[in-house]
């Protein structure tokens, strides 16, 4: 993987907090932390996609389709 070097500006105190981590050694440099935290970010992202696109979805129009293909099979259901 190829890396990139980039500038970021950013909050005092959530540098603190990001200083605070890699003095815990939990990240063994701000460049890990601050890349964690964008991976992380971007899954979730990529996560709650599906939920957002149905949101925009017209609910009756949905169930008036699915009705319509139930509708057009139940012959074909067998009998219980």
């Amino acid at each position: 993987m190829s890396v990139a070097k980039v500038t970021i500006s950013i909050e005092s105190g959530l540098l603190n907090k990001v200083d605070r981590l890699v003095k815990e050694r939990i990240f063994s440099n701000r460049s890990q932390a601050v890349q964690y935290a964008i991976e992380e970010k971007l899954s979730r992202l990529d996560k709650n996609r599906l939920a957002r696109e149905c949101a925009k979805l017209d609910k009756a129009e949905e169930r008036s389709l699915a009705d319509m293909g139930l509708a057009s099979e139940a012959d074909e259901w067998p009998e219980y």
